[in-house]
């Protein structure tokens, strides 16, 4: 016989629940706010010119919405380019060769600099259009983002725990369910962190990415950032606290939306067995857990991925007799086009230096370089001996980690720009030296890279390890050297190289700063580039990008890669 349920309960499943019905408002509004910014996408660019940008109040809503889209499509741009590139760098010795060295050189060159390349070649996918503008944009954030991230990743994924790899094989996974089930998991911690420090780096360089400015292309797409350049050529200090009013609330709203429900969701793949007291908790991953309409919408996803994870390539037995001779046959077949793709860009620097630049452009680029490179220096060691204990600190302590994300995330994400009107008052009220005081604003956002990993790896360290150090009563400096340091220095690292590579691009920003028709210049490498891109002088450009990479690149290759194959051997969760 066939039992009915009651009445009331067969209604109530029928219904939507509060969770069904706030999903779908949330989904909605996506939509339509992105429909409604989509449409101008076909405006003529004539009508986005800095001229045209009026800082009315009622318009700074619809900017910051603008700003809020760019930075979250260049955010999945650049965890698309993470999974993709990190892995491959991870994965492949043969290509880490080539992808570890070109990342180093893609982090240090500077956004102006991508953007004098770039930014004719997007304008030229849409003609007259304001489509090309954004896309420019949008790459300029993404630039901005990505390397951190796939810095992060290649680390993580570098430091797999040898017993979780050989679990996943002993269970008879693919590579490719292996990397979904344990190893992209145990990589979600430090990426969310670096996620949201990378989301603050776009802040810091929203300005430059909205208000484009190469040679005579001067365009100012709708948003705070070239809200924010418009404010400050027009001194225009109520202006400016409006846009940090903004920027405020677009930040609280990504914690709240994006990030904390992430870092809620990856408490599952902390390492350990202890659990939190006070587990991280985000309402939005309540709504997305408990909302039959999201499991609808996401159902052909989980089915795919999940029938994926049985899947094996077929190699027809020839993997094994053949992996050996194929492996010598690649390795050679590999090094020859990297030989001959050497050559012919050596071929074409030679012809692109010995046509427009001259030796003594060179050496005095070279000389600003090493000025920029000491201002480098100098601060991310007072960082790292600033926020590497007070990382630590907060890493620690769970609920205090709570509070002090947000906070951090708005400090990281505060762009240098908004202080010159005090930087330059200062200077020029008590004639300070220029080259030092103008230095400080060069490590103000780089510095949260720092912050943030060691945060995250002090969030992975084993509960087991921490109650050695209390059964043995390690205390002082002999905790820190024997259990803190050793615990976070593979994070550390990553924060420090990407802090470092951050400091250099923020040069550009840092060695020159204008307020109103006062301008002060700082020498170095970052205020030569930009006083190159702001007159156009393409070779200048070129020149002082191809230093600045040089620079970075031998600082990584002769300091931050031994201490990077220390924490691999040595410091490694094992």
């Amino acid at each position: 016989m066939k039992i009915l349920p009651p009445v009331s309960i067969e209604a109530r499943r029928l219904l939507p629940s509060r969770w069904d019905l706030l999903a779908a408002m949330l989904v909605l509004a996506f939509i339509i706010a992105f429909a409604d910014v989509s449409r101008s996408l076909v405006q003529p660019l004539s009508t986005i010119t800095s001229h045209d940008l009026s800082l009315d109040q009622a318009l700074l809503p619809g900017y910051a919405l603008r700003t809020a889209l760019r930075m979250l499509i260049a955010m999945g741009v650049s965890l698309i380019f993470t999974l993709s590139y990190a892995t491959w760098a991870a994965k492949n010795a043969r290509a880490a060769n080539l992808l570890v060295p070109l990342l180093d050189i893609l982090q240090s060159v500077p956004i102006l600099g991508f953007l004098s390349v770039t930014a004719v070649w997007f304008l030229s996918l849409s003609p007259g259009r304001v489509f090309g503008a954004e896309l420019a944009c949008v790459f300029a954030i993404f630039t901005s983002q990505a390397w951190n991230m796939a810095f992060s990743f290649y680390q993580s994924l570098r430091t797999v725990p040898e017993d979780l790899t050989e679990a996943g094989r002993m269970l008879g996974l693919s590579a490719w369910a292996r990397f979904w089930r344990i190893e992209a998991p145990y990589a979600t911690p430090p990426l969310i962190w670096n996620m949201m420090v990378s989301m603050a780096g776009g802040w810091f360089f929203v300005t430059v990415s909205e208000a484009i400015s190469v040679g005579k292309t001067n365009i100012a797409l709708p948003g705070i950032g070239s809200w924010i350049a418009v404010a400050i050529e027009q001194r225009n200090i109520p202006a400016i606290l409006e846009a940090i009013l903004a920027m405020l609330v677009v930040i609280l709203v990504y914690d709240q939306i994006l990030f904390r429900p992430l870092l809620a969701w990856a408490d599952r793949f902390q390492i350990g067995d202890d659990q939190d007291d006070d587990p991280p908790q985000s309402w939005v991953l309540t709504m997305l857990r408990r909302s039959s309409l999201i499991d609808w919408m996401t159902a052909p996803f989980d089915q795919m991925m999940r029938w994926s994870y049985r899947w094996h390539p077929p190699h027809f037995g020839l993997r094994g007799a053949t992996r050996e001779h194929d492996s010598r046959i690649a390795d050679i077949t590999w090094y020859v086009v990297l030989g001959v793709l050497g050559l012919y860009a050596a071929f074409e620097v030679y012809s692109f230096a010995r046509a427009t630049l001259s030796w003594h452009e060179l050496l005095l680029t070279v000389g600003l370089g090493f000025l920029t490179m000491a201002r480098v220096v100098v601060l991310i060691i007072l960082a790292s001996l600033v926020w590497t204990p007070i990382g630590v600190y907060v890493g620690l302590r769970p609920r205090l980690t709570r509070i002090v994300q947000p906070v951090a995330q708005f400090l990281a994400a505060f762009p240098n720009n908004l202080l010159f009107p005090l930087a330059v008052s200062l200077i020029v009220a008590w004639k300070l030296n220029v080259n030092i005081w103008l230095s400080p604003l060069l490590v103000l956002g780089p510095q949260w890279y720092i912050l943030f990993n060691v945060v995250a790896g002090a969030r992975t360290m084993p509960r087991e390890l921490l109650d050695v150090g209390d059964n043995f009563g390690v205390r002082g400096l002999l905790w820190w050297k024997r259990v803190a340091l050793p615990a976070i220095f593979p994070h550390y690292l990553t924060g420090a190289i990407t802090a470092s590579g951050g400091a250099w691009n923020a040069s550009v920003l840092a060695e020159v700063a204008n307020w109103g028709k006062t301008t002060l210049h700082a020498d170095g490498l970052g205020a030569y580039i930009t006083d190159a891109t702001v007159s156009g002088n393409f070779p200048h450009v070129v020149l002082g990008m191809a230093v600045m990479a040089f620079f970075v690149v031998v600082v990584n290759r002769l300091f931050w890669q031994p201490l990077y194959w220390l924490a691999e051997r040595k410091y490694r969760l094992v």
